[in-house]
């Protein structure tokens, strides 16, 4: 009975130890000057609870979440983030992390007022960010 459950152990860490090394998902090379930035607001910007966040995007195309097409990606706003989602997983998706998945390359925005800040990711059709990552500087908005 105990060499049963010390190779039952040992399977066990075994498996964990081969898990841990393995990548979750593939990553996606990001094209040579590909940019993503947000065009308005401008930083600085005071805008009211409820206003227009307009993504740009150079040097590649944007295809919906899913959708596996060469040189495109879609936009995820990311809002009073201080830390990037980590390289090689999905960028979560919470009230900090929005997803277009659609490809949409707008979205009306509610904020609490305040100073906030605003920054964009580019993703691949699994929401796996790109090597090296796509991101814009950030944007800060003061909403009245």
């Amino acid at each position: 009975m105990k060499r049963i459950l010390l190779a039952l152990a040992l399977a066990t860490l075994t498996c964990s130890a081969f898990a841990a090394d393995a990548p979750a998902l593939p990553v996606t090379k990001a094209p040579a000057g590909a940019e993503v930035y947000i065009v308005s607001p401008k930083d600085g910007a005071t805008v009211g609870q409820e206003f227009t966040v307009v993504f740009g995007l150079k040097g590649m195309g944007v295809a919906p979440a899913g959708v596996k097409k060469e040189g495109t990606g879609h936009h995820h706003l990311l809002v009073d983030v201080t830390d990037m989602p980590a390289a090689g997983q999905p960028i979560p998706k919470d009230e900090h992390h929005m997803h277009f998945g659609n490809g949409q390359t707008e979205t009306t925005l509610k904020l609490a007022p305040g100073t906030h800040t605003l920054q964009l990711e580019l993703a691949d059709e699994n929401h796996i960010p790109f090597d090296p990552p796509l991101i814009s500087q950030k944007v800060t908005v003061h909403v009245k």
